[in-house]
């Protein structure tokens, strides 16, 4: 075979996540009560601004003080041990909730972020990006950040509410959220 092999289109990574993919518990990286439990939450919305009704998110983060888990059972929720992993599925109205623990910086300089990862209906693959505290001393320092454009950068930072953090991925437009790409993606 001599000639060259003409590019297929791609198949989209969903919609079949509400079926397959959540699992009980797995949004909660901490029970609810837990004393340090913080809720993350917020929408995941399309171009338009309309909401994602089948979107799945994937968090992974350090503890507390910066370290990242290597234990394995990710899947694992018995109600103490922390794996730094979860996955949550957007309800009809585009929404997401978590509970987990603040994350602490891995590295002098560095803020404190959750890694996700964003699956949805009409995507040819996933895709990341950070959610930084806001208001923490390092953001004006952290190398991932401040390699972002100024005026991009807002859409990285979560903000406060009266039930803990919010974080809306708008997937275009005006306010789309900045993903990042990885070595070898």
């Amino acid at each position: 075979m001599t000639a060259p092999l003409r590019p297929v289109p791609g198949q989209t990574v969903g919609p079949f996540f509400g079926f397959a993919l959540p699992y009980d518990g797995g949004s909660e990286l901490l029970p609810p009560a837990h004393p340090d439990g913080v809720r993350l939450h917020g929408s995941v919305v399309d171009g338009a601004g309309d909401p994602v009704p089948d979107a799945l998110l994937e968090l992974w983060q350090p503890d507390s003080a910066g370290a990242v888990v290597h234990h394995a059972g990710s899947l694992h929720r018995d109600g103490w041990t922390f794996t730094g992993w979860g996955r949550a599925a957007t309800d009809n109205l585009g929404h997401y909730s978590f509970t987990t623990r603040l994350p602490g910086p891995t590295s002098a300089g560095a803020a404190p972020f959750f890694a996700v990862t964003v699956f949805a209906r009409g995507l040819l693959d996933r895709l990341f990006t950070r959610i930084y505290l806001p208001d923490h001393p390092d953001l004006a320092t952290d190398r991932l950040l401040t390699s972002v454009p100024a005026d991009r950068r807002s859409t990285l930072i979560a903000a406060r509410d009266d039930t803990g953090l919010v974080f809306d991925v708008h997937l275009q437009g005006d306010r789309e959220t900045v993903f990042l790409t990885y070595p070898g993606q």
